[in-house]
This record gives C-alpha cells, structure tokens and sequence, in this order.
C-alpha cells in the first residue's frame, strides 16, 4: 500500500468534508479517492468519516489521524528534500585528496570556496601523493584527488587541468643565481633534488626525460617527500630542484630562475572515478581549478632577482582512462 499517498488523499478529505471537492483539489476523479480512502480504512481497522449523515465528518479515529498524517506527511517532504540534497552532492561527506606540497594560501582559499559553494557537505580533506590518491580512487577509499600528470589509469574522469611553470631553485650563494635565464644545459654536474618516483611516477619520469633532452643529466638525484626538506637539500650543496616560484618565495636563501624556453610544466587537475563517481566530485575539480588560476601571481619582466612568476593554462573536461 502506498501509505503517503492514502494520508494525502485522507488529509484533502479532511479538510474539505466532501469527497467531490477533495477530488477536485486533488485532480483525480471521485471514484478512485474513495475507494483510496476505503483502503486505508481497511488497513487501519476503523472508520475514519461518519458517512450516515448528509455531511461528511471526521470520526474520533479521523480527528486523531489528522494530525498525525499532516506531521508524516511533512517529514516526507523533508526526507525527499533531504535526499535530493544528498543526491545533487549538497550533503553528505566528500573524501578528496590534495597534493603535500600545496601551499597553506591555496589549501585555506579551496576550503572557504568548498565551504561557501557546498555549505552541506563535509569536505574529508587528506594530504596524499598522487599515488597515494590513485591507488585509494581505485580501491574506493577517495572520492576525488588532485594529482600531478601524467596519469595513466582507466576508469577515471579528469577535470579542468592547471599548468604551472617550473623553473630552477638555486642558493642564492650560487653563481648561477646571477643570470636573469638558465638553460638546462647550464645546470650540467648539478645534483637533481626532486620527490621520491614512488610518489608520482609518471610525473618523475616525464621531468627527467625533459631534463635528459634539453642537455641536463643530474649527476645525481635525491629525493624529498616534503618542501623544507627540498629547500634544505639545495641549500646544503650543489643541488638544484625544479619547482614553481612561490615555493623559493619560502626561504630567503634560495632564488629562483626562469628555464629558456619553458620546457618544465606541472599539471595538475582533480580526478574522480568514471563509475558511480560522488555528485560533488565534478564540482570539487572546477572549484580546485578556479583556486589554483586565481593563486598565480601576476605576470612581470624578468630581472634578476626577481624570476617570472608562473601561469595556469586551463583545458577542456576530458572524460575516460586518466591517462
């Protein structure tokens, strides 16, 4: 039995004291409401209109019904809403996951974005590597990631991507740190610092194969899982690291400097699983993409001390294996 929709007739009957006029308001013809209202009798065990009369009223059963059917009948609409709500991606829980270089500016802008376009949902937000995020998208673990390219893993969706530009992280100390412009070719018997293969692989083999091609073989390669330690390394020796501008604005002790040519891009973009993916996820990648455009600073002339900042190129939405 459909119980909310009896209440629904019972309640216009109720309220009009006349079947005719209740089918009126209801839209339906006069037979299938009684009979509607007959049923619920019948399931309830009591009569709840005094029919004997030449007008309809409501028996003691009817009364203490009615209040009751106009309070199910309300909190109906309210779960229907509530689970629109949960469906559309306005409710419930997002798991996302950012990278752990993200800067504290960035990271706090996409909160309060998040916060202020999504109020209802809860944003569950982890510091991951991109293949950590990739490997808990494909075990269910994560609803969304924002992951360093390349990727190749099917059955993902790939939002709005963000290129940022990469230039060299010298000490300050360095002699190299006195040109406006570096050729890689210039960093030739320099130590590479970078992060672990295992955290993005695909992204650490492309930086290298770009290196090898433009003249630079690192002499050798360290790795850093985090920014200070990455800053700590280059300051330490003859390092180098390949990283945005903002990251040398960190430490005072460090420049940074433009690649001839820009051959070094990051690319950036959240991504989410194609199958049964989370309302919000498509969401999630827009709003992450709208943070890190507006978190690029603005274009300026090289100089010496002062490296060109970095840009965010957006591309079209992809859909299909992430690669």
């Amino acid at each position: 039995m459909d119980l909310f929709r009896h209440l629904r007739y019972f309640v216009a009957v109720a309220e009009e004291l006349h079947f005719g006029r209740a089918a009126e308001v209801l839209g339906i013809a006069q037979p299938p409401l009684s009979q509607s209202i007959q049923r619920l009798e019948r399931e309830l065990g009591v009569e709840l209109f005094d029919r004997s009369r030449r007008q309809v009223e409501l028996t003691t059963a009817g009364r203490l019904l009615l209040d009751e059917a106009r309070g199910l009948l309300a909190g109906e609409v309210r779960m229907r809403a509530l689970m629109r709500m949960v469906r559309d991606g306005e409710l419930g829980t997002l798991r996302a996951g950012v990278p752990p270089e993200t800067p504290a500016v960035t990271l706090q802008t996409l909160l309060r974005r998040l916060a202020d376009e999504l109020p209802g949902l809860d944003i569950d937000l982890r510091e991951l590597t991109t293949s950590e995020q990739l490997r808990m998208l494909t075990m269910g673990q994560l609803d969304a990631g924002l992951v360093h390219h390349p990727v190749d893993v099917p059955g993902l969706r790939i939002g709005p991507a963000a290129q940022v530009r990469l230039g060299a992280v010298l000490p300050r100390t360095s002699p190299l740190a006195k040109r406006a412009e570096l050729a890689l070719a210039d960093l030739a018997g320099h130590d590479l610092v970078l992060p672990a293969r295992a955290a993005a692989p695909g992204w650490h083999d492309h930086l290298l194969d770009a290196c090898r091609r433009h003249g630079f073989t690192p002499a050798r390669i360290r790795h850093a899982r985090n920014t200070e330690f990455l800053l700590g390394l280059v300051l330490a020796g003859d390092g180098v690291a390949f990283e945005p501008e903002s990251t040398a604005r960190r430490e005072p002790r460090v420049v940074w400097r433009p690649i001839a040519g820009d051959p070094l891009h990051r690319t950036t973009s959240a991504v989410w699983p194609a199958r049964s993916p989370h309302p919000a996820a498509e969401r999630f990648a827009d709003i992450a993409a709208a943070t890190l455009d507006d978190a690029a600073p603005s274009m300026a002339v090289p100089q010496a001390d002062a490296a060109r900042p970095w840009s965010i190129v957006f591309a079209p939405h992809a859909a299909g294996s992430g690669g």
